[in-house]
């Protein structure tokens, strides 16, 4: 049987935020250095930007992320917007893993085919995409997304991540980082 995650459908109707998530190969716990995260949140807002999406909140975990987003463009293309965050990303790791002749550029190289290798960095398939329509689910997301790593005991109080939207969300007035992607507040006019 094949890969359940490639079976993700992404669709779209006026007014919706989508709640992406997406991994690292086989969970593994890529996302711990701060160059990486950078080059990640880089890589992000150039696809917003691109695909004329708004990012409203974000999460970088060590082994995936979290991205709550809206389209701002008429041609919606969730999957698109998903290669050109992954991508650029996973050449500019992998040029680097090349470069330092990492041992970890053998463990992210898969055999894809019968004699065909290939660099793996994002677990492969569309991860998860969530349409929301309701400012009451908008606010649920955005919470659940600032929560993960003190769920996971990262972190005592949400701010304390500096990879995540949580001071954009939680402290009105907190300067922008320029490490982290842009982030756009939602009027409530959005939800009408």
């Amino acid at each position: 049987m094949g890969n359940p995650y490639k079976r993700v459908r992404h669709y779209h109707e006026p007014g919706d935020c989508h709640e992406l998530t997406f991994s690292c190969y086989r969970s593994m716990p890529l996302l711990t250095n701060d160059i990486w995260r950078g080059m990640l949140s880089q890589s992000i807002d150039r696809a917003m930007e691109d695909y004329e999406f708004r990012l409203v909140a974000f999460v970088i975990m060590p082994e995936h992320v979290h991205l709550l987003a809206y389209p701002v463009g008429a041609d919606v293309r969730v999957d698109l917007l998903l290669k050109a965050i992954k991508r650029p990303f996973a050449i500019r790791v992998k040029d680097q893993l090349v470069e330092a002749r990492s041992d970890l550029l053998s463990k992210l190289t898969v055999h894809d085919r019968p004699g065909q290798r290939r660099f793996r960095f994002w677990q492969e398939g569309g991860g998860y995409d969530r349409n929301l329509h309701s400012e009451a689910a908008v606010r649920g997301s955005i919470n659940y997304i600032h929560m993960n790593p003190v769920r996971r005991e990262l972190c005592e109080q949400p701010i304390l991540w500096k990879w995540s939207s949580a001071r954009f969300h939680l402290m009105p007035g907190n300067s922008k980082d320029a490490d982290l992607p842009t982030l756009h507040r939602l009027t409530p006019e959005f939800f009408t």
